[in-house]
């Protein structure tokens, strides 16, 4: 079971920058009866985030009622891709409420079929051409599924139903998404398990050396043959029985992108065989990679691509992007959803899409991304007892800290090392996924001097949890 962060105030060096104010106790001791109220009416579940009682949020930074300013890494869990409160995206939520429509279910409004011409747009594809609005990342991971085995078995009958997916995935927390990711512990509860739902291992650079690209004997074509392996393994005799393989575009609990050969070896793989290739740009559409879309950094385009989180930089909404053929299915009224670009929703999309086009984000983010890939390889070399692996793409970057000399995932110290950047005036969620990982995913509108003041903190952070663990 996950840790809860401790309620007791402590007293922590005040901390007065540009970017950073830290001036009460922390947790601030008047927090505490929110969070406490919270826990008690709250399932456990809710309860894992740092003692942060958020009031207001403005660019990269979060501000508490008390005083209190944090940079933020989290980006509300890889969602404020253009920034907290964009005045953009501020503006157009107000717009459309002022203009009276709050929902219209599926009846046609204009504001959906602007965004769902923008997407496409973007997508920048001859192929995916029709775009589906929805609310969540696992709504629509669970929608890919659906579109897969329905296609497959279209064109294979009732045996073509196999969805492949990759060890710890992570997919959404609904049924099927949780069925298809790779993350045993999340599915226990399911107990009945779809048994034509497998995964297989990653091409995790960390975990497998045979995927490590910096060896000399590493190579796309022994990466790939492993994969094929591993499906026999797992009782894959007959590749036209697969539907659709579903894979992140970079893993949420890892930061690393696929070897771009092994995409491509991939997508042809999928191409010969008629399988559905699913990309899940939850976390890393528009923008975060550096690029609008994470498959374009291994020169392929999936059939079906799941966006979420950052595409709003605000409020609820997803989409599944995909083949005509494909997406075209179900007929009228068949494949729906009650709050399907909701049109305060979509007004904030279309809003932050254009902010991302029009400042030139994206090139921030590549900007940012070489500063990232720096200093956190520089904290690698300074700790590299305690750090066993920094990743990255764009502004999205893993660090792994180990028990020392081992590969050991130390989750206990990176908990410590999150808690004490929250008492410094930085602040990242809960460690993450299989590698209990401290992500680093501002915002994408960050700026030099701020990202690396964010770094000089976690470079204190990590020096102070080694020290207290002594």
């Amino acid at each position: 079971m996950g840790k809860q962060y401790g309620l007791i105030p402590r007293k922590v060096a005040a901390v007065d920058t540009k970017y950073r104010t830290i001036k009460t106790e922390i947790p601030n001791a008047q927090s505490i009866r929110v969070i406490e109220q919270l826990r008690k009416y709250e399932p456990k579940s809710m309860s894992g985030q740092p003692p942060v009682v958020w009031d207001k949020a403005q660019g990269i930074n979060v501000f508490d009622a008390y005083g209190n300013k944090w940079i933020d890494l989290s980006s509300c869990v890889v969602v404020a891709n253009t920034g907290h409160g964009n005045s953009e995206v501020k503006k157009a939520i107000r717009d459309m409420v002022d203009h009276g429509l709050l929902n219209n279910y599926c009846f046609p409004s204009a504001i959906r079929g602007e965004l769902t011409q923008k997407i496409i747009e973007v997508t920048a594809t001859e192929s995916l051409n029709k775009v589906f609005l929805l609310t969540t990342g696992g709504e629509s991971t669970e929608c890919a599924i659906k579109l897969a085995r329905t296609y497959g078995q279209k064109k294979g009958g009732q045996k073509k139903i196999k969805i492949i997916g990759f060890e710890d995935a992570f997919h959404g927390r609904t049924m099927g998404a949780q069925m298809a990711g790779g993350i045993p512990k999340g599915k226990s509860w399911i107990v009945n398990l779809d048994k034509d739902m497998l995964q297989v291992p990653f091409p995790n650079s960390f975990k497998y050396e045979w995927a490590d690209q910096r060896n000399a004997d590493y190579s796309d074509e022994r990466c790939f043959e492993i994969f094929l392996k591993n499906l026999k393994n797992e009782g894959v005799d007959d590749f036209k029985n697969i539907a659709g393989i579903m894979t992140e575009t970079f893993q949420g609990g890892w930061c690393q992108l696929m070897p771009k050969g092994f995409a491509q070896k991939l997508r042809n793989f999928c191409t010969e065989n008629d399988i559905v290739l699913i990309y899940d740009e939850i976390q890393a559409g528009f923008g975060r990679t550096a690029k609008m879309f994470g498959f374009q950094h291994s020169d392929i385009v999936p059939d079906i691509v799941c966006c979420g989180k950052g595409i709003s930089s605000s409020l609820p909404l997803s989409c599944v992007i995909g083949r005509e053929d494909i997406m075209d299915l179900f007929g009228p009224n068949e494949m729906t959803s009650t709050h399907t670009g909701n049109p305060v929703c979509a007004a904030a999309t279309l809003a932050s899409i254009n902010y991302l086009i029009e400042k030139e984000i994206i090139k921030n983010c590549e900007k940012m991304s070489h500063i990232c890939k720096g200093r956190l390889n520089k904290l690698k070399e300074k700790y590299n007892k305690n750090i066993g692996f920094v990743s990255g793409i764009g502004l999205a970057w893993a660090v792994i800290l180990v028990k020392e000399g081992t590969k050991e995932i130390d989750c206990d110290l990176a908990h410590d090392v999150v808690r004490i950047s929250m008492e410094k005036g930085v602040l990242m969620f809960a460690p993450v996924g299989a590698g209990a990982t401290l992500k680093i995913c501002p915002p994408l509108v960050i700026n030099e001097e701020a990202l690396n003041e964010a770094i000089d903190v976690l470079d204190e952070a990590i020096a102070q949890a080694l020290y207290e663990k002594k």
